[in-house]
């Protein structure tokens, strides 16, 4: 059995920058156990799966040791797939997916994804966030992820946590932020819990960010970068309960996967 292969670079307008992510596109749904597998053989953040079913697609992500309920950057991934290689026709795509629908719509060059907001509410700051950065933060909220304020952007770009630390931490993984003057803020997210070290951009984590920044600054419309080592540029909007978070994608390699029939 063949299956039709993707990498696309997300949250990029050139190859090796950006976030990596792997696109299958299915005719219908292959069992869990092989979709695991071969999010664990691509070894990339995360392998996104679809299957179009009449006019709706449903979507999957895995990471190489998890399925996770959001994933932004493999959305933009299989959108550009559908847009651009697919050919898809219309200009709005909806993925119905484990977090509900997410409409993904055309803007010029980018890509806009459509995702709930995720707003953090403020906690105590667990020994381990201290412990695994060597430092304490400035503020220290929890949804998905915790979501840990910094004093500044040079903090953020400088960290180099204790990953076997961060392990032991109660959520998805952690997100790290902090206002900058060139961007409105920047940020970085692990998550060695589900196989990934540090994820070079990563779009769920912005339906957190987007509303902590927005009651911090009154703002709505924001430019962020996530300063990992690829980097990538987002342009987010928080509307109503929704958060908008916009990027370009490039293509890097298509092929096919030899899966085993049984």
């Amino acid at each position: 059995m063949n299956i039709k292969i993707y990498q696309i670079d997300a949250f990029a307008n050139q190859t090796f920058k950006g976030n990596p992510a792997a696109v299958c596109p299915l005719d219908s749904w292959l069992p869990d156990e092989l979709m695991q597998s071969i999010a664990a053989e691509n070894n990339l953040s995360e392998t996104a799966f679809f299957v179009r079913e009449g006019e709706e697609f449903f979507i999957r992500w895995f990471t190489p040791s998890a399925e996770v309920a959001l994933c932004g950057h493999a959305t933009l991934a299989s959108a550009f797939v559908l847009f651009n290689i697919l050919d898809f026709k219309g200009d709005r795509i909806d993925f119905n997916s484990k977090s509900g629908i997410l409409p993904v719509s055309k803007s010029g060059e980018r890509l806009v994804l459509d995702f709930p907001s995720q707003p953090p509410e403020p906690c105590d700051v667990p020994e381990e966030i201290i412990e695994a950065f060597g430092v304490a933060p400035r503020e220290c909220l929890k949804a998905e992820d915790y979501v840990v304020i910094f004093q500044n952007a040079e903090q953020v770009q400088s960290a180099s946590p204790d990953f076997e630390i961060l392990r032991n931490l109660d959520s998805r993984g952690v997100i790290i932020s902090a206002a900058s003057e060139e961007y409105d803020f920047v940020a970085r997210f692990f998550a060695p819990n589900l196989g990934i070290l540090e994820d070079p951009v990563t779009g769920s984590a912005y339906t957190q960010l987007v509303p902590y920044w927005a009651k911090k600054t009154d703002k709505t419309v924001f430019h962020a970068r996530q300063v990992s080592s690829r980097g990538g540029e987002l342009f987010c909007e928080l509307v109503g309960d929704r958060v908008k978070i916009a990027g370009s994608a490039v293509k890097y390699l298509e092929g096919s996967i030899e899966c085993p029939t049984e």
